[in-house]
């Protein structure tokens, strides 16, 4: 299953300039918990940001540049390579802005957290009018910020609850 994460803003932002405007411990421990097991995709400027693999899967990182990666990521040429090695496992496209726009098309589902507020971000997460929100979960509050998990399913498809 291909399945997209991502925490948004009210106007769809992902980013400023300087990195995610939000620092959300539970939406940190959300992430964690949900892409434990699977197949990790990011794209290169994504990639820039970690300093090391997500521990216990497999990381890929989709880019052009023929620079060697840290240990722990292998680079792919194209989201499809990923998605056509593990088509029977999850994979969790995790970012950025032009990966989650090139994923959105092949993808079942979305975990979104919706962060409430406009944070004036630069970098967005494209429309996702395919989906239809399957469930939420009661709205969190940390630091003076409100957000809520969203799960979304591609409208013509049944994704079974609890999954």
């Amino acid at each position: 299953m291909i399945r997209l994460i991502a925490a948004i803003d009210s106007c769809r932002g992902l980013a400023t300039a300087s990195g995610i405007p939000w620092h959300l411990p539970g939406d940190s421990a959300y992430f964690r918990e949900k892409t434990s097991k699977g197949v990790i995709v990011v794209g290169r400027a994504t990639y820039l940001e970690f300093a090391a693999p997500l521990g216990d899967r497999e990381n890929y990182v989709v880019t052009h540049s023929t620079q060697a990666l840290r240990t722990g990521f292998e680079a792919v040429a194209r989201l499809d390579d990923v998605f056509e090695r593990f088509p029977d496992e999850d994979v969790w496209v995790i970012g950025g802005a032009a990966v989650y726009a090139l994923a959105l098309d092949r993808a079942d589902e979305l975990l979104l957290t919706q962060v409430y507020g406009d944070f004036e971000c630069t970098k967005f997460f494209p429309p996702y009018d395919a989906f239809t929100r399957v469930e939420f979960s009661v709205e969190h509050s940390e630091s003076g910020v409100r957000y809520r998990f969203e799960r979304w399913a591609r409208a013509d498809a049944v994704v079974p609850a609890g999954e």
